[in-house]
């Protein structure tokens, strides 16, 4: 009788779904080494200009001196952050920042909504386009030519909003409008949204595209009329990324703007418009109390990264889309 021979084979290798551990994290990054490489430049930009310059923070607990050597600085603890919590200046900065985060927070997500909803119902396309580039055009106006537009519409000599109002009858005389503290937050609020409404409605118009159109057959056969199809299957379909950007902006509710209040700003809404980073431009350039300006800022940091990983927590408590 012949001899048989069976032949032996190796066992096909696992695949990468079923590889765990280091073994696993290694094969999923040799399969997308092309991609790592791409990264790496960035990882090197990130490292050098976001992580090193951290251990500037070191100076909010000096009271720091720039002709002194580092080691000749002298260590003074908290006494910066003790400052800064028993200094009403401060206590009004943050109210400041504060108000205007939040008016911007809910004017944003208001008029962005609404413009992309109404822009998704819209049957004229020429039409559509036509109100998508104007909306887009003033968010690509710097802030400098912007501001300048918004004084000389507000202004008491010859201003349109004076013009206008007195036109219709609403006041008599016209309002210096940036002369009043009072008024600071409003303007800003509309001016933050006459810039960014368009440019926001973007991400909304895209998750709508995402949105399955059987959905709003079956609303139609229902008998649901455009606005209910709107409530129950647009809004509804716009939640996910309305979650995400409501997290990711609460985690930058201390970041009110810069460029706005800076050059709207005056003498006479210094007490509405001063928010935080120009409370450190001031203390840190102007006045040359670098230790102050550093532990100003490092507290916006530190708390902003807490609103952030608490907001995502309670997003995740809740069974709601999150960062992480």
């Amino acid at each position: 009788m012949g001899r048989t021979t069976v032949a032996t084979t190796s066992p096909d290798p696992l695949p990468s779904s079923r590889l765990t551990g280091f073994r696993g994290f290694m094969h999923r990054l040799n399969q997308q080494r092309a991609l790592v490489w791409m990264s790496v430049p960035f990882l090197i930009w990130l490292f050098i200009f976001k992580y090193l310059p951290i251990w500037g923070w070191t100076i909010a607990f000096q009271d720091f001196k720039p002709a002194r050597k580092l080691i000749d600085q002298q260590w003074v603890g908290l006494k910066h952050f003790r400052f800064l919590f028993q200094d009403e200046h401060f206590l009004r900065v943050m109210r400041n920042t504060l108000a205007m985060s939040f008016i911007n927070l809910v004017l944003g997500f208001v008029t962005a909504i609404t413009l992309a909803i109404l822009l998704n119902e819209l049957r004229q396309i020429v039409f559509k386009r036509v109100v998508q580039t104007i909306s887009y055009l003033p968010h690509f106006i710097s802030w400098v030519v912007a501001a300048s537009i918004i004084s000389t519409a507000l202004s008491a000599d010859g201003g349109i909003v004076n013009e206008v109002l007195m036109w219709l009858g609403l006041i008599k005389e016209p309002i210096l409008w940036l002369g009043e503290g009072s008024y600071f937050w409003g303007i800003l609020g509309a001016s933050e949204v006459w810039k960014n409404v368009g440019w926001n409605t973007i991400i909304y118009l895209a998750a709508m595209t995402m949105i399955d159109p059987s959905q709003y057959e079956a609303a139609e056969i229902d008998g649901a009329g455009r606005f209910q199809r709107i409530w129950h299957v647009t809004l509804p379909g716009l939640k996910p990324v309305f979650i995400i950007l409501l997290i990711m902006n609460i985690g930058n509710l201390l970041e009110s703007g810069f460029e706005p209040q800076y050059l709207l700003g005056n003498g006479m809404n210094v007490d509405y418009s001063e928010n935080l980073d120009i409370f450190v431009l001031k203390y840190g350039i102007q006045m040359g109390n670098f230790s102050l300006s550093i532990a100003a800022g490092m507290f916006k940091t530190v708390v902003s990264f807490i609103l952030l990983f608490s907001a995502n927590h309670i997003a995740k408590r809740l069974g709601e889309e999150r960062l992480f």
